[in-house]
């Protein structure tokens, strides 16, 4: 017989909490000081008064956040130039700075502005090394997205990964006493640009981005029952997919965008399903006398990972659709939950139990090794960043959900506290055409 703790962590379709229309704010809790030294020097304003945009400040926050980069403080910067030819290595190297970023921005007219920047390697050679260098006129409603933009192309220029900078994140919230206290929100990965998608008085959980990152799939209980739906977040339009009798959960989107996989329990058991988007048919993967839910699919769409309590504990088990093939693919701990698969495919990231403390680990896909990365509590609901270098979880901080960041390999941490109420199940977005 499950606890009723136990039955709240195995089946995340009860109430959610959260917090109304606040920004997040990144709050870096360790790892930084190891991290590679670079510089960006404040972008160069041609025009008159202030800056429309502090461009600087966003890159290097973006490298900062990415847990790989530790820009230098403004104070400590030895020079104050807008072009990589003007760089004297020399004085960049009494600062240990690997690379600098230098830029300026102007005036273009109508509401315009023409923003350059180069990336400059300081380490090598008696001069600077040019390593990128770009320009672009931009609208002034996109001066902050182009400086996302600018972070991803130096961070991959100086990590060969792409950037995710320009990604969004998803996630309910739960403002107590308010007329309409769940709110299904998304903002840019940095908790700037955040709207509502949805208010709701009934519980709203388990976001799910679509593969083009043009809609959500999700949980809501605004019919006073579990149902599963989608929503396109730029039309708004929402369309009820699953409401079967009792369990409709876990929505999870295959690869290719055209299926989703399901926890029903139209028969009783939560099994999982695979329900076809175009044809509305619903197939079957699951066929046990336990619980089998929180579905997730390989990165090349043929297999789903699921969490079974089928060999006593909750583990993560993988199987093919179509076929009664599932075998246990998680042995550590002792239990383990939520799982979701990596982009590349490589890592499966998920909450794994030992000794009662609920953890995020990363699980190689290849090889079975386990690594647990967070020393939080109550961690839940893991979501790997689309280039594989991040997680974004909910956990409990200071009696209140908030979400937190934790790297690949579990070295930079970090908060994204709200300014009221809690916060939970975060869905990072893909990469953004």
């Amino acid at each position: 017989m499950m606890t009723k703790r136990w039955l709240w962590l195995w089946l995340p379709l009860l109430m959610l909490a959260g917090r109304a229309q606040a920004a997040l704010d990144i709050v870096i809790t360790g790892g930084i000081d190891s991290a590679r030294p670079v510089a960006v020097v404040p972008f160069e304003w041609t025009g008159g008064g202030a800056a429309p945009q502090e461009l600087s400040e966003v890159i290097g926050n973006d490298l900062r956040n990415s847990g790989m980069f530790r820009p230098l403080d403004r104070s400590s910067l030895p020079q104050r130039v807008s072009r990589a030819e003007q760089l004297d290595p020399n004085l960049w190297r009494t600062r240990q700075a690997e690379a600098v970023v230098v830029g300026s921005i102007a005036p273009a007219g109508n509401n315009q502005y023409r923003i350059s920047f180069e990336l400059a390697d300081v380490l090598g050679g008696n001069g600077a090394k040019l390593l990128e260098s770009r320009s672009a006129t931009v609208p002034a409603a996109q001066l902050r997205q182009y400086a996302h933009r600018i972070s991803d192309i130096v961070f991959e220029k100086l990590t060969g990964i792409k950037g995710a900078f320009l990604t969004r994140i998803a996630y309910v919230t739960v403002q107590h006493g308010a007329q309409y206290p769940y709110q299904l929100m998304i903002a840019d990965y940095d908790g700037f640009n955040e709207q509502v998608l949805l208010r709701s008085r009934e519980p709203l959980m388990s976001p799910a981005w679509s593969p083009d990152g043009r809609k959500l799939a999700y949980v809501s209980f605004e019919n006073k029952k579990a149902e599963v739906v989608v929503q396109d977040i730029y039309s708004q339009q929402r369309q009820v997919v699953s409401s079967q009798p009792g369990i409709n959960g876990a929505p999870a989107w295959s690869p290719d965008g055209t299926r989703l996989a399901l926890v029903l329990s139209q028969d009783g058991q939560p099994e999982i399903y695979v329900l076809n988007l175009a044809s509305r048919q619903l197939t079957r993967v699951t066929n046990n006398r336990t619980i089998d839910t929180e579905p997730t699919w390989s990165a090349d769409g043929r297999s789903i990972y699921f969490v079974s309590e089928r060999g006593g504990r909750p583990q993560v088990y993988r199987t093919d659709p179509g076929a009664d093939n599932a075998r246990r693919v998680t042995f550590d701990g002792d239990m383990n939950l939520g799982p979701r698969v990596t982009a590349d495919g490589q890592n499966m990231v998920l909450v794994s139990r030992s000794q009662g403390q609920y953890r995020i680990a990363r699980q190689e896909l290849d090889g079975g090794n386990l690594q647990v990365l967070t020393e939080t509590q109550l961690d839940e609901s893991p979501s790997p960043a689309p280039n594989g270098t991040m997680i974004i979880y909910s956990t409990t901080y200071q009696g209140r959900q908030v979400l937190s960041l934790v790297s690949m390999d579990g070295r930079f941490k970090a908060r994204l506290p709200a300014r009221s109420g809690d916060v939970r199940s975060p869905a990072w977005s893909p990469f953004l055409n």
